[in-house]
């Protein structure tokens, strides 16, 4: 049965904002008392967050479809619907997060750092929000935003200091195991180990973590073995150390040639020339290891290599060689610039852009695509008509009927808002103004015409600049 997963596909879904209400307030003696339509509540984000008692992502391998709540819908009575809730998902450390295409998006190192996967929708506007000086009493309200879906990849890569590199049955379980309190599996058949061990040494007043890389074999970097699958571990480790058998079975293989096929793969998996590197000649508490491992030192030593002799088994060197990292992971950390824990990429807008692109396809069809059109689309009731007038307002305020004329559009041409899977598709009818403000004050009623006291007006006044800081929505978080 698996139990260790470092890498997983997981599609999250964000919640869908809640839906605006259209709603008048009526009580006796005051049968329209003005609209007091609730706004809908926004969406629940997908949040990725780093928890350290999390070392695998086998809970995405067995559920990769991860959805936030909704919000809920406004009420009447100026009730503002409830906000869906988050939905926090714990991440190992180390984990790397990329689209489908293999972009980075995001790659979380240190307990606690988060990155949002999936935003969540926003909630519709009621019309009480709606209301201004010149549109009193809206007959409807927005409709909520759908919240992302994400297809993402999310990756682990083990954060330790120190990786042990070298051939299967090698003794890198050995030694990781009286090197730290780690207690990985250990037997003397090749591939013991299937997934990677992470060990905390303490050396004198030094702490470090080492982790055992599963063994690697000629042609890992190109997918054969195990190695392909661990090798990103080795990716984040500050040293390298070749463990290499001096008292291994097989004829046809001697320590020297053992590091010169690892390194090769370490060259063609790529990235790891700067690591500094040591070398461990392991089981010299065997007689012919002991012998061969005094062949080898001179050889290894002229390459510009430490070697260190040790025993697992008997627990030979090791005292030396766990203060030699100590030494070469407390130069790596004081060599490392300060940085952040986290690195996530943002790609920003540019500032002078329109906000949207107007194109004209093959076949004839003007489609108009940007953030703020699609998004105004999504909000709209296409049943009620005041929805449909305050949408080519927005629309025409934007410039969007301008950019549409200096693309070429004349009266009849089809236009489509949105990508080719969801859009919204209808002959344009070039105007002068659009919509609402075309059919006189839509959305007032007479009654309402009476003198404003002063309080209203003020009330009016501030209706009008929420509503203008609204349509603005230019600086948004990423």
């Amino acid at each position: 049965m698996t139990t260790f997963v470092d890498r997983v596909e997981l599609h999250v879904a964000a919640g869908n904002g809640g839906h605006g209400c259209a709603s008048v307030h009526r009580e006796k003696f005051k049968p329209l008392g003005g609209p007091d339509g609730g706004n809908g509540g926004h969406g629940g984000d997908v949040i990725l967050v780093v928890d350290q008692s999390v070392t695998t992502l086998i809970d995405y391998h067995h559920k990769p479809h991860r959805s936030a709540t909704n919000g809920k819908p406004g009420e009447g009575g100026n009730r503002s619907g409830k906000d869906g809730q988050d939905l926090i998902l714990p991440v190992p450390d180390g984990t790397v997060i990329q689209d489908k295409a293999g972009n980075v998006l995001a790659d979380l190192v240190g307990h606690g750092t988060s990155y949002i996967a999936a935003q969540g929708g926003r909630g519709g506007l009621g019309n009480a929000a709606l209301s201004s000086a010149r549109r009193k009493a809206p007959g409807f309200a927005l409709l909520g935003v759908p919240g992302d879906l994400q297809d993402i990849v999310l990756e682990l890569k083990t954060v330790a200091d120190v990786a042990l590199v070298g051939y299967p049955s090698a003794g890198k379980s050995s030694l990781i195991s009286v090197l730290s309190a780690a207690k990985p599996k250990i037997a003397d058949y090749p591939f013991t180990t299937l997934v990677p061990n992470l060990g905390v040494v303490t050396a004198g007043s030094s702490v470090y973590t080492i982790a055992d890389v599963p063994g690697l074999i000629p042609g890992a970097s190109q997918g054969k073995g195990l190695g392909l699958e661990f090798l990103r571990h080795v990716e984040r480790c500050s040293v390298l150390v070749h463990v290499l058998d001096t008292a291994t079975l097989e004829s046809e293989r001697d320590p020297l040639s053992d590091l010169d096929i690892i390194e090769e793969e370490l060259k063609q998996y790529g990235g790891l020339d700067n690591r500094p590197r040591i070398v461990v000649l392991n089981k010299i508490d065997v007689p012919d290891g002991k012998d061969l491992a005094e062949m080898v030192r001179p050889d290894l030593e002229a390459r510009g290599y430490r070697v260190f002799e040790v025993s697992a088994v008997a627990h030979l060197g090791l005292k030396e060689l766990s203060f030699a990292l100590a030494e070469m992971v407390g130069a790596a950390r004081a060599a490392k610039p300060k940085e952040e824990a986290t690195r996530i990429v943002i790609r920003p807008k540019a500032v002078d852009e329109a906000g949207f692109t107007v194109t004209l396809e093959e076949d004839g069809l003007f489609r108009v695509r940007g953030e703020k059109p699609e998004r105004w689309v999504r909000q709209t009731d296409f049943n009620n008509d005041e929805a449909v007038g305050y949408l080519a307002d927005r629309l025409n305020r934007l410039g969007v009927e301008e950019a549409l004329m200096k693309a070429g559009a004349r009266s009849g041409d089809g236009v489509a808002i949105g990508p080719e899977d969801n859009a919204v598709v209808f002959d344009w009818e070039p105007t002068v103004m659009a919509g609402a403000e075309m059919l006189g004050r839509r959305g007032e009623d007479h009654r309402f015409d009476a003198p404003r006291p002063a309080t209203q007006r003020r009330r009016d006044k501030q209706a009008e600049r929420d509503e203008a800081a609204q349509e603005f929505e230019g600086f948004e978080p990423f």
